[in-house]
């Protein structure tokens, strides 16, 4: 939903955070949610859906947060990872978060908190005061690198 809302009305935030989600809807060509029709038969729908195909439009900051064994048919990790990439590819600020041993809900004691910590973080960073923890880094203390709780 962030990445969508980001994509079609840019003006109305300073900033995102989306989590294991479905970024390009033409992976799921066979619906999705309450969409029964196929790719073949809406590809308008499936593309408008699809905050993927709108990447080069995405310039305000986004964090997207993933479970690194996310096996819910249409949210692999690939969905966070080729955005990620996407957006990278056109110059928007991004952070992709990849939590190790998770699923599509994340359920340990760290993840949750790590997830917790990243969203603050991320919301001071670009959107609040700037209270952000001096250890709070990313390459060259721009928030544009992967991270996961394994580095």
């Amino acid at each position: 939903m962030a990445a969508n809302l980001l994509a079609h009305c840019p003006e109305l935030f300073a900033a995102g955070i989306a989590r294991s989600g479905a970024y390009n809807r033409t992976l799921t060509p066979f619906g999705f949610q309450s969409e029964e029709r196929t790719l073949w038969q809406a590809p308008d729908t499936y593309a408008k859906m699809s905050p993927f195909m709108m990447a080069d439009k995405i310039k305000k900051p986004l964090l997207l947060i993933h479970g690194e064994e996310d096996n819910n048919t249409g949210t692999f990790p690939l969905q966070s990872e080729r955005f990620f990439s996407a957006l990278k590819g056109h110059g928007g600020p991004a952070r992709v978060v990849l939590l190790p041993h998770e699923g599509h809900g994340y359920r340990a004691r760290e993840s949750v908190l790590h997830t917790l910590y990243e969203q603050d973080q991320w919301l001071e960073r670009h959107a609040g005061y700037g209270r952000t923890d001096p250890s709070y880094v990313t390459s060259s203390n721009e928030a544009d690198s992967a991270s996961s709780l394994s580095e």
